[in-house]
């Protein structure tokens, strides 16, 4: 029996080729009416029940696994500005899913800018084509020396060895981009690797993003040949891209935010906060994006970086206030299982340690600090 996921697929667009690769005007619509019409109504489930395979496929089939590639890969090569609005579009449908497939892109947009440099690499085209789905190790690097993902150097390659604190989409990737740190050097080997047997995942119970099927790795010495590795880096200078990245305030806050306005527009006695929330977030977005926008094309990862810090911690707190204010407005009903505001509130939760160094830590706990 064809599935609901799959009979929206094949109405909503093409058959995916070169010459008619999607681009912003045609790929952002049709995600958006899939995430709506299909993930949305299904989210509930999905964060009991994890996502499906299904839901991969139909990503595939709209283009959304390789729409940061070129277009000779069968890539839209979206910018910015669309990037981020599919981020929104899923967030706000669907946290979870939004979390697997966000472990998954930016991975498509890394091989792409270093595709001339890894032409050898044998899941390289395969990635930028859409054909697998990555999940990633990357974060456990903040937490060296204490904990993290050793690299050790052998002849013709690395072993990796440790756990991975964070994978999300197990058993929907086939992929992993990983993060490990060379100590004697302290040089940070980050690599595409095919999912293999010495790779032991262990069941994670989170109360938030639990459909995201999130789990703990464990790397038993696994063998990364030469082929397979994307760039070695000094460890200070990969500190500093990734305090960069966190600081920013992204695009998902900004999705499940406006997931939560919309449902709380629908409430009895939600007006005022509705009104003076709305344009606040739309604010926060606007300057968001406008000073990451800026810091990027300028290549300095330090401009504006305390303005963006601050956005960000603020950003979260909105989401977190209007969570509750959902849930406040739904008062009882609103704690059970088969209601959306206690999946919202949990999702904000998460937003608030995803990506979290310990400069941002420190500004968050900063907010919390009483002003009586």
């Amino acid at each position: 029996m064809t599935s609901s996921v799959e009979q929206h697929v094949t109405t909503a667009s093409p058959p995916r080729t070169a010459s008619a690769t999607a681009d912003e005007t045609s790929l952002v619509p049709r995600v958006e009416r899939f995430a709506r019409e299909i993930l949305l109504p299904r989210s509930l489930d999905t964060d009991r029940s994890g996502v499906p395979d299904e839901t991969i496929t139909a990503l595939r089939s709209l283009g959304a696994l390789n729409h940061l590639a070129p277009p000779e890969f069968g890539g839209a090569a979206l910018g910015r500005t669309a990037d981020r609005r599919l981020h929104e579009l899923l967030s706000y449908a669907c946290f979870s899913t939004w979390l697997v497939w966000a472990q998954h892109a930016p991975t498509v947009e890394r091989v792409a800018r270093l595709r001339g440099s890894v032409t050898g690499h044998p899941l390289a085209e395969r990635v930028l084509r859409g054909d697998v789905l990555v999940g990633a190790g990357l974060s456990d690097v903040r937490r060296y020396p204490d904990r993290h993902v050793a690299a050790v150097r052998t002849t013709g390659g690395w072993r990796f060895r440790g756990t991975l604190s964070w994978v999300s989409g197990w058993g929907l990737n086939s992929v992993l981009l990983l993060a490990a740190v060379e100590a004697e050097t302290e040089r940070v080997v980050v690599a595409l690797v095919p999912v293999g047997d010495r790779m032991a995942a262990s069941e994670l119970d989170l109360a938030a993003v639990a459909g995201s099927r999130t789990r703990r790795v464990r790397l038993d010495d696994v063998a990364v040949p030469d082929a397979y590795v994307l760039s070695v880096e000094p460890l200070a200078e990969h500190h500093a891209a990734d305090r960069s990245q966190t600081s920013d305030a992204r695009a998902h806050v900004f999705g499940l935010a406006g997931r939560v306005l919309d449902e709380l527009r629908a409430e009895p006695g939600t007006g005022a906060v509705v009104e003076r929330w709305s344009p606040r977030v739309a604010e926060l977005r606007e300057r968001a994006y406008a000073r990451a926008d800026e810091a990027a094309a300028a290549a300095d990862r330090t401009l504006h970086l305390e303005e963006r810090l601050a956005l960000k911690v603020a950003a979260g707190e909105a989401v977190s206030t209007l969570s509750r204010a959902l849930l406040i407005a739904r008062s009882g009903r609103g704690l059970t299982t088969d209601d959306t505001a206690q999946l919202h509130a949990r999702s904000a939760l998460f937003v608030l340690v995803q990506g979290q160094t310990a400069e941002v830590r420190s500004a968050q706990l900063a907010a919390a600090l009483p002003t009586f």
